[in-house]
């Protein structure tokens, strides 16, 4: 089966259309995690993931949980954009700016929505959960050296 354009243009086989669909979404095409309908992100959305193996140890230590995403190898939380700033987060944790999250062969899924219609999840208690699980020294408690 061939598609050719009015004009007598390019013919296009049905596996070229394949090939083409499938490059859309690459596993190397970042993707966007979403905001459920009827939710709104009034401070715009960043993510913070961690390994899948720290998702259910996370949970219980955070006084609210927004919307939380998961996959195969990370759990990611909606933060209010720019909670990256003045904090560096521990390590294994990723912090992705705009929620995109990078090399995923699919978006992860919805495994936690909050009541109401804000998907925060409160970074700095996120940051400190995580600072705990990992051993790290929350960086404002750090020595600092003149």
């Amino acid at each position: 089966m061939a598609l050719s354009t009015a004009l007598g243009g390019q013919v296009m086989t049905l596996d070229t259309l394949v090939r083409l669909r499938r490059g859309l979404h690459t596993p190397g095409t970042p993707r966007r995690l979403v905001v459920p309908d009827g939710m709104t992100a009034p401070l715009g959305c960043d993510a913070v993931a961690v390994p899948a193996r720290f998702g259910p140890l996370v949970m219980p230590r955070l006084p609210r949980v927004g919307c939380v995403y998961a996959d195969e190898a990370h759990w990611w939380w909606i933060v209010p954009s720019d909670s990256d700033y003045a904090l560096e987060w521990p390590a294994p944790a990723q912090y992705a700016a705009g929620a995109v999250v990078p090399d995923a062969p699919s978006t992860p899924g919805l495994i936690h929505k909050p009541e109401g219609t804000i998907p925060y999840t409160p970074p700095i208690p996120l940051y400190l959960a995580l600072c705990r699980l990992t051993g790290t020294t929350p960086a404002w408690s750090r020595a600092v050296s003149a």
